[in-house]
């Protein structure tokens, strides 16, 4: 948590150090169980690992020390798990490699942190569709290009908003959430039991990859874009409702909540925070999916030399991102303020002077209401 981070709170453990930690860990408990499966290992040692991974008393910033000598981190906590592990030493970390624990650890956070944003993003589509059903027919003026243009209704741009929630959403149901498992390059050369990859995958309730990914990183680019969907499509509500929320505006505003919003040297403002904030997430995303990206198109040889390390900080800070600003979107639409006798003061005021094109009227924009609905209700179903 950073405090140049506002709202960080809202997304802690989601892929803090600790988080990553105990991911790490549970995919070397369950790894040790999946030896059991494949006949490597026996019950007892699988129970031994468990109860050694529970009661390990990890020093994280001494681990973090100790990282830069292996590249990542995997290799000193192997060690301390394996002198806990005590006769059962043989069972920890047999025939992977570090990179299958760090990105499956990994893979577990994401799977977790993408649950959660979509979680938000249903509490906050419905919202949404709530606001759109009940200003179907309530005329606003359009913008477009900053200028008047013609009127349209704020149950419309409601529904608009609905529907880059609704894509977002199903963005996110597409993902898939694999198991990493190749070994040292990828062959499975120490272990190659086919009863173990399902075995671990089911232990962890992940899927099942064919073939490891080590360097085809699909996986994290899709995650990384699904959730930049996401924050997009959040990033539009705040802008409109910071352009619309302005003063000489005033169409919408944000509910107020005691000690939010404040200034630190003007006390008559009511700053439209959770709108800001959204919004200033909705500009970093993009850059950190670039980020995986570069790091995919990177990914060279059997295990990759310095792009895979790159993703680490870009995909947790994206994670850590998507929850923070879902959580914070869900709360501003369930707490939005709509003036509808602001927006047809507008429409008549635009009217009077000639600077808005009545003459088709609102059009479909009731009938294109309800198909935004009727497409959220089956999505979220």
């Amino acid at each position: 948590m950073s405090i140049l981070r506002p709202g960080a709170h809202r997304a802690a453990g989601t892929a803090d150090d600790t988080a990553v930690l105990a991911a790490m860990l549970r995919v070397e408990v369950a790894w040790a169980r999946a030896l059991v499966a494949a006949g490597i290992a026996t019950d007892a040692d699988a129970a031994a690992v468990a109860e050694a991974a529970a009661g390990l008393d990890v020093d994280l910033p001494a681990l973090a020390v100790a990282a830069e000598a292996a590249g990542n981190p995997v290799v000193p906590l192997v060690e301390l798990l394996r002198t806990a592990a005590g006769d059962a030493s043989g069972a920890v970390h047999r025939g992977l490699t570090s990179q299958d624990v760090v990105d499956t650890a990994l893979v577990l956070l994401a799977r977790d942190a993408v649950a959660r944003v979509r979680a938000d993003l249903v509490t906050t589509g419905d919202a949404v569709a709530v606001l759109a059903r009940a200003h179907r027919d309530d005329a606003a003026v359009a913008r477009t290009l900053t200028q008047w243009a013609v009127p349209t209704t704020f149950g419309l741009r409601a529904a608009q908003w609905l529907a880059g929630v609704d894509d977002a959403v199903r963005r996110l149901d597409g993902l898939a959430f694999p198991v990493q498992y190749g070994g040292a390059a990828g062959t499975r050369a120490l272990l190659a039991e086919p009863e173990a990859l399902p075995a671990l995958a089911a232990a962890l309730g992940l899927d099942a990859a064919a073939l490891p990914w080590h360097t085809r990183r699909a996986t994290v680019t899709a995650i990384g874009d699904a959730l930049t969907t996401a924050t997009d499509a959040l990033g539009v509500v705040a802008a409109d409702v910071l352009l619309l929320g302005r003063p000489e505006v005033a169409e919408v505003r944000e509910g107020a909540v005691a000690g939010r919003g404040g200034s630190s040297t003007m006390p008559h403002k009511q700053n439209p925070v959770l709108s800001v904030l959204v919004h200033a997430a909705a500009q970093q995303a993009p850059g950190l999916a670039a980020q995986l990206h570069l790091s995919a198109a990177g990914a060279v040889d059997e295990r990759p030399d310095g792009a895979w390390h790159a993703e680490w900080p870009v995909l947790t800070r994206l994670l850590e991102l998507a929850v923070t600003a879902a959580s914070q979107a869900a709360e501003l639409v369930a707490g939005l303020h709509v003036d509808t006798s602001a927006m047809a003061a507008r429409v008549d005021a635009a009217t009077a002077t000639g600077s808005l094109d009545t003459r088709g009227g609102t059009g479909e924009a009731g009938r294109l209401v309800d198909l935004a609905i009727t497409r959220w209700e089956e999505t979220r179903a």
